[in-house]
């Protein structure tokens, strides 16, 4: 009877508020139990973290055989690996990093980064229906590049900041004023870019983190372009100037776009070298992108009109969280393929429970070890990321003129 009568006096409290008063309550209750929650899981004192790599795990990302791993440690004295109770031998990634360093005195394609001639690679992951993967796959693209080796900037655009979120940054907490993409983009009094990425704790890879500041330039734009002001410098070469401000540190960046056709998505699809539009492989979401690819094309349309660089090295297509024993979803793979060819990519990331496992702990397949999940499910879902990013990889490299591995 008791709960009842609270229950009822809860709802006269809401019906009571104007709307916009419950939604705000809602957001600040629900805010502060994801702050109490992440301290449980990463408490103030602490620093999220990468894992360590075993010996295997150390000789595959490098390219090499475990054997001579052991030969090289024992031969440098810097180097020293972590050993377990077992005898394991375990790295960090600034440790493999090292380990390349050192094989490159030799053969210096070790060190995969770009030559001097060779222009950054900047990604654009979009598609503005939700539940695509988008995120999912920019952070484990700019994950992967980093394992690899490659000097990564990830890029936040989204306000949700859902990336932000998988790299131990709770926007509405961890994120302040100026301290996103906004932050250097904006019209009046901007800041260098080199001021608001932030290190990560995975070596070589940065990140220009996200909140709901960034919808600022998506209500500044009209009201400059209103105005006229700043007409040497339009809207959507913003970003691009804010991202050639930071080459010099940089092979590959790697930006998660908004999930809809603002001057955000513009302004990052008009600084990008190549594009990668993710698909859910469902009736709805394939007749969701024909409305996408209609409404880009006749945007950026304008936006080249305008004087916008649409010179892309390469535009695709990736099929995420597919289920292979899906028939219809096979059907569409293949409608897919068959009408965009080689435009589609050919490995497909499969949907897994370990990606979701480790999601639930703001974690990626890659900062997850194998054991702390079922053994093949962790295997599958890795080869799936790995063969998705490798082909990638391989697109970024032919576009240095990089024979394929």
């Amino acid at each position: 009877m008791a709960h009842n009568e609270a229950k009822g006096a809860s709802s006269r409290v809401s019906a009571s508020q104007s709307i916009d008063d419950t939604i705000w309550a809602d957001s600040q209750a629900l805010g502060a139990q994801l702050q109490l929650l992440r301290e449980r899981l990463f408490p103030p004192t602490a620093q999220k973290s990468l894992r360590k790599f075993s010996s295997p795990e150390v000789a595959k990302l490098i390219g090499v055989t475990e054997s001579y791993i052991r030969h090289l440690v024992t031969q440098d004295d810097i180097i020293k690996p972590e050993k377990t109770a077992g005898g394991r031998r375990l790295y960090s990634l600034e440790q493999i990093n090292e380990l390349r360093h050192l094989l490159a005195k030799n053969k210096p394609s070790y060190v995969p980064q770009r030559r001097p001639g060779d222009h950054m690679q900047i990604i654009a992951v979009t598609n503005f229906k939700g539940g695509s993967g988008k995120t999912t796959s920019s952070a484990h693209l700019a994950q992967y590049l980093a394992l690899k080796g490659y000097r990564v900037l990830a890029v936040d655009l989204d306000p949700q900041a859902s990336m932000s979120a998988l790299f131990g940054y709770q926007p509405e907490f961890d994120v302040g004023e100026n301290q996103t993409l906004y932050g250097a983009i904006r019209y009046d009094d901007p800041k260098p870019l080199s001021e608001i990425i932030r290190k990560t704790y995975f070596d070589g890879l940065d990140l220009v983190p996200g909140n709901l500041e960034l919808h600022e330039f998506e209500h500044d734009t009209p009201r400059v372009l209103a105005s006229k002001e700043h007409a040497d410098s339009m809207f959507f070469m913003r970003v691009a100037q804010a991202f050639a401000s930071v080459e010099a540190n940089y092979d590959v960046v790697v930006v998660d776009c908004p999930p809809q056709l603002g001057f955000l998505t513009m302004s990052a699809l008009c600084a990008a070298t190549s594009i990668l539009i993710t698909v859910h492989p469902q009736m709805l979401d394939v007749a969701s992108m024909n409305q996408f690819l209609a409404m880009t094309s006749n945007l950026l349309s304008v936006v080249k009109e305008a004087g916008g660089n649409l010179d892309y090295d390469w535009m695709r297509y990736l099929v995420t969280r597919y289920e292979p024993n899906d028939g219809p979803q096979a059907q569409i793979v293949a409608f897919l393929r068959n009408l965009f060819s080689e435009r589609v990519l050919t490995s497909m990331m499969l949907k897994s429970t370990a990606i979701s496992d480790a999601g639930l702990s703001k974690q990626t397949i890659y900062e997850a070890g194998k054991e702390s999940m079922h053994r093949q499910t962790y295997e599958r879902a890795i080869e799936s990321m790995d063969s998705v990013n490798s082909e990638v990889e391989q697109l970024v490299r032919q576009t240095w003129g990089r024979v394929p591995e």
